[in-house]
């Protein structure tokens, strides 16, 4: 996979690595390790049989040349690993190796094992980028800058309030992550139509045996054309990934040399162009914004992959490559948000100077809500209206004019429409807002973090 720009400057997510075709066939062989198993325990195989099977059912254990030829020369992309496991197996036991099942009960079911632990790790970044965010919320709690809509100038905010959004945003995104789980983590082993003609009546008790040795729950419908519980989890990752390039572009705008109001950190040494030594480019929002785009233009295919036909097709496989792609762009999307939001540069100065550049018009609701407690309101937005229409299609003082308006004299003199104009006092609950999602976050992160590190086996690396 070609590498970006930016990747000597952020972490290895450590995504990417889980899905070679290496840990897959490892993947596999577990779960071929764990049929033999389950099979002796009720006597389908002998103790001994499912013992040799299992000892030998380690990539180390195999040649992985003789796997990659047999995959060129067979065509299929596991029948060449049940030779060769058959070969390490030896006599007596090699043809009980695989017994009743079908390709896609192991495939399926291992890299179900392998999503897993994708899965982990992408919680583990989601609760980083959520502690991250609690401290950057905390830190525009009261930080006034200009509130948007349409592109203009509305109302004032603060940053916190912002990142207040981002973080109840993100947070049910690891709602979703957890609640498909019990979905998600199912193992499929019900022979070559989820029937279980191989085994008969030990079949649904053999699957059970099967996903417990594998920290698994079965599937309740053994069908192999049942995968809606992948397209669930692309569809999820592609929201988390939305809501990564939502924030990258807002980062991305105010960092624009006219906002001035963020940056992202730029390291000492980055080179943003060969011919212009002054730029500061947002390399890492950008990445995002890309990532983003990929991550959800793979839901259709997602979704495309549930039509799947009769009892079986080739669908599977290609969902698997859909899922290891989505995974990857969500952990590579995660891990740069992470570097972003975790060394925002603020510049409260240049959120005062652009609230500024209305000259006092961000305020005009507040001044209409207080002139429409003497004239109501709906006359105090007409008057207002007239004032701001004027002063920015004339170039006139919208103090001045508002004071000399007959319609407001009354009511209202230049001095305390002046105290109305102060942005500070029109943030309404900005700050409280931005308190409280904070500690939303950091109980969200602390959970999702013990969590992830409480899973048997699964490393959640320090950033």
């Amino acid at each position: 996979m070609l590498k970006r720009f930016t990747a000597g400057r952020v972490p290895d997510p450590g995504v990417e690595e889980l899905f070679s075709i290496e840990a897959r066939w490892q993947a596999w062989l577990e779960v071929e390790a764990a049929l033999a198993q389950a099979q002796a325990e009720l006597g389908l195989v002998t103790s001994e049989c499912a013992e040799a099977i299992a000892s030998a059912c380690d990539i180390e254990s195999l040649d992985l040349e003789r796997i990659r030829s047999g995959v060129d020369r067979m065509s299929h992309p596991f029948m060449p690993l049940v030779v060769e496991l058959s070969r390490v197996v030896g006599e007596p036991h090699c043809d009980w190796v695989h017994w009743g099942a079908t390709t896609q009960n192991m495939t399926q079911t291992g890299d179900v094992r392998i999503i897993r632990k994708a899965h982990r790790l992408l919680l583990g970044l989601l609760g980083q980028v959520m502690g991250v965010m609690a401290t950057l919320a905390d830190q525009g709690a009261e930080m006034v800058m200009a509130g948007r809509t349409h592109g203009q100038h509305a109302v004032p905010i603060t940053f916190g309030f912002k990142v207040a959004g981002w973080i109840d945003e993100m947070g049910r995104h690891v709602t979703r992550m957890r609640e498909v789980e019990p979905r998600l983590f199912v193992a499929l082993v019900g022979g070559a139509a989820g029937t279980f003609a191989s085994w008969g009546e030990q079949g649904p008790e053999m699957q059970r045996r099967v996903a417990n040795r594998l920290g698994l729950a079965p599937m309740s419908v053994a069908s192999r054309s049942v995968v809606d519980q992948f397209a669930e989890l692309v569809c999820v990752l592609g929201l988390l990934g939305a809501t990564c390039g939502k924030i990258a572009r807002e980062v991305y705008i105010l960092m624009k040399t006219e906002y001035g109001e963020v940056e992202e950190p730029v390291p000492t040494g980055t080179v943003g162009s060969s011919t212009m030594p002054q730029k500061r480019n947002p390399q890492l929002c950008q990445d995002i914004l890309g990532i983003s785009a990929e991550l959800r233009a793979l839901v259709p295919l997602a979704l495309e992959a549930v039509q799947s036909e009769h009892e079986a097709d080739h669908t599977p496989t290609v969902l698997f490559e859909t899922i290891a792609r989505a995974m990857t762009l969500s952990g590579d999307a995660l891990v740069r948000a992470r570097v972003i939001l975790g060394g925002l540069r603020l510049n409260p100065g240049r959120m005062r100077s652009n609230l500024a550049l209305s000259e006092g018009m961000i305020m005009a609701e507040a001044v209409m809500l207080e002139l429409g407690r003497t004239i109501g309101r709906q006359r105090a937005h007409d008057v207002v209206f007239d004032a701001t229409q004027a002063a920015a299609s004339q170039g006139v003082s919208f103090v001045e004019l508002l004071a000399s308006d007959p319609r407001v004299a009354p009511h209202l003199n230049q001095d305390e429409i002046e105290a109305m104009l102060d942005p500070g006092i029109h943030t309404g609950l900005s700050a409280s807002i931005a308190r409280e999602q904070a500690e939303i976050a950091r109980r969200l992160a602390a959970e999702v973090c013990a969590y992830c590190d409480a899973a048997p086996g699964i490393e959640v690396r320090a950033r």
